[in-house]
């Protein structure tokens, strides 16, 4: 029994020291992914019942509220030529005519009313579907997403580059971003920390010095300007967040991506 016992011991420590000198021998290179996002530039449209409740409050903030100083004016003109009309007040016919009344300052109002047109919500490139333009899908969030050639094949991913020696990986995501990009393209990062993170295995012919790459992903705001790489054309879009799901054809990368996206 003892003896048992032994050889079970002396299996389990080799086993143990060989996974430890295996994962001591692994290697991961390092990258910095950059999630640049366009914000939305207008409100979101109301749907039925967020229309209902916002009248709600429209009409119960209407009903509390205290009449204002146009309101004041408009019914003092009204207690004023009703008292002329029973010669209770006498009218300088001079000051009357230089006197503009309330009801002459909403006509005035309800004439530049009419000339108001409300601008469109949707823009040319939404009409002609220019995945390349920020000047789209003005509700909703967009995200960059730019094709790159990962092992042997290329890929719609997030910008990303390798991480080198003596840089942060604030200062990688940085670089990473203009040589991807350009330099026409103005983003402000939101902080020196990682907001997401993921990791794979590369295939077993290509691990010759690492065994796979760990991103680490930092979240930037679109600023001014696009993608413009001269020495090469770099293709890339801007997506929403249902659609850049379905241009990742990588589930666990998308399902990485996923957890820091708005």
């Amino acid at each position: 029994m003892l003896r048992r016992l032994t050889l079970i011991s002396a299996k389990q420590l080799t086993r143990s020291q060989s996974t430890s000198t295996q994962g001591a021998k692994e290697k991961w290179d390092l990258y910095a992914g950059i999630l640049v996002e366009r914000l939305p530039v207008i409100s979101k449209t109301l749907n039925p019942l967020e229309r209902q409740f916002q009248d709600l409050l429209s009409q119960v903030e209407y009903e509390n509220s205290l009449k204002s100083d146009f309101e004041l004016k408009h019914e003092r003109d009204l207690l004023q030529k009703e008292l002329i009309k029973q010669g209770k007040v006498q009218v300088d016919l001079d000051d009357s005519v230089a006197k503009q009344t309330a009801q002459d300052l909403k006509d005035a109002y309800k004439e530049e009313l009419k000339k108001f047109q409300v601008a469109p919500r949707t823009t040319p490139d939404d009409a002609d579907n220019k995945l390349t333009s920020t000047d789209r899908c003005l509700e909703d969030t967009l995200y960059l997403v730019v094709k790159q050639k990962l092992g042997e094949q290329e890929h719609f991913v997030l910008p990303q580059g390798l991480h080198k020696d003596g840089e942060s990986m604030r200062q990688t995501a940085e670089r990473v971003l203009i040589e991807r990009c350009g330099k026409d393209l103005q983003v402000l990062f939101y902080g020196n920390a990682p907001v997401g993170f993921h990791k794979y295995k590369y295939p077993s012919k290509q691990r010759s010095e690492s065994v796979g790459a760990k991103i680490f992903f930092y979240r930037a705001s679109l600023r001014a300007g696009n993608v413009n790489v001269e020495q090469q054309a770099v293709p890339y879009e801007w997506l929403p967040k249902e659609t850049l799901n379905n241009k990742i054809n990588n589930a666990k990368y998308a399902e990485s991506i996923n957890k820091f996206l708005i």
